[in-house]
Order: structure tokens, then C-alpha cells, then sequence
């Protein structure tokens, strides 16, 4: 008889049973989400991450955490996965996956203890799953009625904010609502996430924070000119200087006045083309490339504004925000090919000089949040927290429903959730119950984070959701239960829907997993570390 091992190459591992299989899985996506779980809300606590290439992270963003740990183990990816999943379509809730699909998975290992078949438990949290989703429908307590309208929008972005940034979340809402509301285009579903751009400069604090309707690049501009109004503005992708032929040629100079006129011809057809592309109205040139001393000195005489931005994707972003076309071909732009704008300014902000393009009038397709910060980690996580907002607002611009947050939603789907279960014929029963309790993992976190005793907070919250009180969350700074309407504290309906459906399947997936092999690893010798300097590409 052949066994599998004689199958295999050598070194090959093969795990398989409950206890091999099933339940190691089980406890390294427990790993896991012990891991982001205690970052969750907005006392959660901070992760010191230094990654391979000893890079520092500071942050409580477990879509960050997430990226920087590098999870190798088969399981724990699949939880990684999920998260990434919930990062690229909702933009936000990415520590509610892990957390409730490593949640759901503790369950499981309880019954897989007492004897259940994991294709009975799988049963039953499907089962529970599609009963949620009917559950959500009926639990909607604030519905967002006009996304252009300012105030309302800010209050349904305030507790994405908190839960990152808490402390900030009132000033950082509005200014995420004003940025948001200067781009929404008149179809307000058609929101483009990437048009909020954000610019970073150290110093000062986080409420020196603004927004700028345009776009600002931390750079100088070229030359002597620094400000420019109302501003008919050309963009070469290309450099602009004296075009090099393809083709090398040699030309033999005999005496100094050939010499004279070989250089002078370069001057003179340098001067033709600044002159024509002056006489087209252009006070601004956005160049991509390099820019020789003499175009230097001929767009100078002309008073013209050079700014030189080197990066090609910045380029295309003021490309959008100026309304211009890019041109590969040095030249008189015809005027279909210009940009305009309003203002075209270099500010000095903290230290840092910065080229700012405003528009005041025109429809900007691009606004800006110029982010201050003491250190470069405060300002890494201010971003990502205006990365949230500006998604919960595209989100917004799609559906406006709203649930309760604060742990309101998790108390009220695990009590309706038990009232099914008891209702269940059968084994399933008893994987709905453990599904249902996973849920009260949010508010205990919550709880734990502010430092406050879970189990009281949890029956008391319980207690006036019994009472029919049913919008009634964990309010963090007093422990006892409190509207979370009055608080203020929403949910995004489809984030939250997204990522129960995300995690419900993740922790499937994981179950029906029943054997674990792992073949030998390729040999070879090992590719040498790079040395610090060594950026050979």
C-alpha cells in the first residue's frame, strides 16, 4: 500500500482531522484578529508596525496593520483577503471583517468541541446570515435626504472620523464635507473618490487643517514670478528646450563668426517659439520636464510663470483641475488645449513653499485638504481617516441609510438572532445561537477600549434594548447605555451589510477546510539581502 507521504515529494506536510486541520486554522485567524480587534473604535489602541523594509507605522487602521504584517499562514491570508476585499469596495470597515470572521470561527471551535460536523455549523451561519440580511432592512434609523447638503452630510461622516481620529471628528467631518461637496458632479452617484486629494506638510496642529478648491503641490516654481490671476495656463508633458535631433550630424565651424551664428541661431528659434506661445494669452506654463536656462530667461522677459512638476501623475491632476490638455510637442497651443485658472500662487505654508492652483468661480474638477500634523506618523493617519470619510461619502452618494452605531446594531441582531434560533428545528439551532452571540464581540470591545467593565455594559445595553429601546449604544465616556441618535454615532448601512456577508463567508470558507498540505519548499540558495545604498534596480 502506498501512503500519501510516499506520494508526495520529500518534506512534503500533510495535516488532516479536526484537530489538525480545522482547529489550527481556527487559532491563527484568532491570532489575527486579537491583533486588530483591540484597535476597534475611537479609543482603540495603536499598533507599532516596523516592516521588512524597517519602515515605522503608527496606527490604529487595521487595513494598514493588515497590508504591513505580511500574513503568510494559508488561513489567516484568507481573513486578509476578505479585508482588502471590504477596503477596495467600501473603503472603510476592513477591522469589522476580521474581527467578526475570526469571531464566527471562535464560535465554531466551541461546537466543534462539542461534537457538531462542521458542515452542520456551516448550515447554520449560512442560514443565520440570510436571516440577518432580512434583520438589517427593518433596523435603518437615519436615512441621509440631500448629499449636498453640507451639515447633514458632516453629522453621517462623524463617526467614521471618531472611530480614527476621535477628538477631531467634528472639525475633520466638516472639512471632508467641504472638500466632498466642491467635486460631486450633478449625478452625485458618479462621485470619484480619487478628485479629494490630500497634501501633507509638517508643522503646526491638526486644526490648522483647510481646504483648498484646486490643487496644491508642496514645490517652488521656477524664476522670479510667483503669482499669477486669472490665468490662461499651457501644460508640456515634454521639457522645453532646444529639441535634440535623432539622427547625430557634425558640423565643421571654421572661424568665430560661424561660431557665433550656430549659437545664436539656437537663441533665436528658442525666442520664436516663447513668442508664440506668449501670444496666445498664456501667463502660466506647467512644464513636465526639464526647462533650459534659456527658455528660462525668454519666458521670464515675457512675464510669464514657469512651475516645473516632475511627477507625470501629479502633472495629470492639475491637468484636471485646470481643465488643460497636456502637449508632447513644444509650441503654440491652440486655445481648445489651455487650461485656465483662477489663481496661480506659491504660499509659504509652515516652511514649505507650495505652488497653489485656486479656482474660484469655475467648477473645479479636483479639491485639495492641505493636512498639518506635528509628526509624519499624526499626519499618515489623518490621511487615512479622510481616506474613510471620502469613501463613506461616496457610499453615501449611492445609498443613504443609516444604522445605529456604538454597538446598538450588534445587541438588537444578536437578540433577534437567539428568538430565530430558538425557533429552529434541528442541529442548526445551536451554530445560529454561537452566531449570533459573536456579535456582542463589538460592543465588549468597545467597552474594553474605554475601560469600562464589558459584561455590565453589555446587559445593561440588553436590558434597554428589552425595554424596546432599540437604537440604545454603548456611550463611551459614561458606560451606560444612551441613544445613539442623540449621539450621534451612525453606521453605513451597505459598509456594514458588505462586510457581515464578507466575513460570514470567510469564516465558511475556512471551516470546510478539513486537510492541510504543504509541499516541500523550492531549494535553491537563498537571492542575497540588499545593502542599505545598494539600488541596483
Amino acid at each position: 500500500m502506498m501512503g500519501l507521504t510516499d506520494m508526495l515529494k520529500d518534506g512534503s506536510k500533510h495535516f488532516s482531522g479536526k484537530d489538525e486541520a480545522i482547529l489550527r486554522n481556527i487559532d491563527a485567524t484568532k491570532q489575527l484578529s486579537e491583533i486588530t480587534r483591540t484597535s476597534m473604535g475611537p479609543n482603540g489602541m495603536n499598533k507599532m508596525i516596523i516592516n521588512h523594509l524597517e519602515k515605522l507605522f503608527v496606527t490604529n487602521d487595521a487595513a494598514t496593520i493588515i497590508k504591513e504584517l505580511d500574513v503568510i499562514h494559508p488561513a489567516a491570508k484568507m481573513l486578509v483577503m476578505a479585508a482588502q476585499m471590504q477596503e477596495q469596495e467600501m473603503g472603510d470597515g476592513t477591522n469589522y471583517v476580521v474581527t467578526m470572521a475570526g469571531e464566527f470561527l471562535q464560535k465554531a471551535a466551541i461546537l466543534l468541541e462539542m461534537g457538531l460536523h462542521s458542515s452542520e455549523i456551516i448550515f447554520g451561519f449560512e442560514k443565520a446570515g440570510h436571516k440577518l440580511q432580512e434583520i438589517m432592512e427593518s433596523m435603518v434609523v437615519s436615512t441621509c435626504t440631500d448629499v449636498k447638503d453640507k451639515k447633514q452630510v458632516s453629522k453621517y461622516l462623524k463617526s467614521a472620523i471618531a472611530a480614527k481620529q476621535y477628538g477631531y471628528e467634528s472639525f475633520l467631518s466638516e472639512i471632508i464635507a467641504t472638500a466632498c461637496l466642491q467635486v460631486v458632479p450633478s449625478k452625485a452617484s458618479n462621485f470619484n473618490v480619487d478628485n479629494v486629494r490630500v497634501t501633507k506638510i509638517q508643522g503646526g496642529g491638526v486644526l490648522d487643517t483647510t481646504v483648498v478648491k484646486g490643487f496644491v503641490i508642496p514645490m517652488d516654481a521656477e524664476g522670479t514670478i510667483k503669482k499669477m490671476e486669472k490665468a490662461k495656463v499651457a501644460v508640456f508633458a515634454s521639457g522645453i528646450d532646444i529639441g535634440r535631433t535623432e539622427t547625430q550630424g557634425k558640423v565643421l565651424i571654421t572661424n568665430e563668426t560661424e561660431l557665433l551664428n550656430f549659437s545664436r541661431g539656437e537663441e533665436d528659434s528658442m525666442r520664436e517659439c516663447i513668442t508664440e506661445i506668449a501670444k496666445t494669452g498664456v501667463k502660466v506654463i506647467i512644464s513636465g520636464s526639464t526647462v533650459s536656462e534659456l527658455a528660462l530667461h525668454y519666458i521670464e522677459r515675457f512675464n510669464i510663470m514657469l512651475v516645473r512638476i516632475q511627477s507625470k501623475f501629479q502633472l495629470r491632476r492639475v491637468c484636471k483641475a485646470i481643465g488643460a490638455t497636456p502637449l508632447v510637442k513644444l509650441g503654440a497651443p491652440i486655445p481648445e488645449e489651455l487650461g485656465y485658472c483662477d489663481e496661480v500662487v506659491v504660499e509659504e505654508i509652515g516652511s514649505t513653499k507650495c505652488c497653489v492652483f485656486r479656482q474660484n468661480n469655475e467648477e473645479s474638477e479636483i479639491s485639495t485638504i492641505v493636512v498639518r500634523g506635528s509628526t509624519n506618523n499624526i499626519l499618515d493617519d489623518i490621511e487615512r481617516a479622510i481616506d474613510d470619510g471620502v469613501n463613506v461619502y461616496k457610499g453615501l452618494c449611492k445609498d443613504g441609510r443609516f444604522l445605529a452605531g456604538a454597538g446598538a446594531f450588534e445587541i438588537e441582531v444578536a437578540r433577534q438572532l437567539e428568538a430565530f434560533a430558538d425557533a429552529t428545528p434541528g442541529l442548526s439551532q445551536y451554530a445560529i445561537k454561537k452566531y449570533s452571540e459573536a456579535f456582542e464581540i463589538i460592543p465588549r470591545t468597545l467597552a474594553e477600549t474605554s475601560g469600562h467593565d464589558s459584561a455590565k455594559v453589555i446587559s445593561n445595553i440588553v436590558v434597554a434594548h428589552t425595554k424596546g429601546n432599540t437604537d440604545h449604544g454603548l456611550d463611551i465616556e459614561t458606560g451606560s447605555p444612551k441613544s445613539c441618535i442623540e449621539m450621534e454615532i451612525f453606521d453605513h448601512f451597505i459598509a456594514k451589510q458588505y462586510a457581515i456577508k464578507l466575513a460570514t463567508n470567510t469564516a465558511n470558507t475556512v471551516l470546510r477546510v478539513d486537510q492541510i498540505i504543504m509541499s516541500k519548499p523550492a531549494g535553491g540558495p537563498k537571492p542575497p539581502k540588499q545593502q542599505f545604498g545598494d539600488h541596483d534596480d
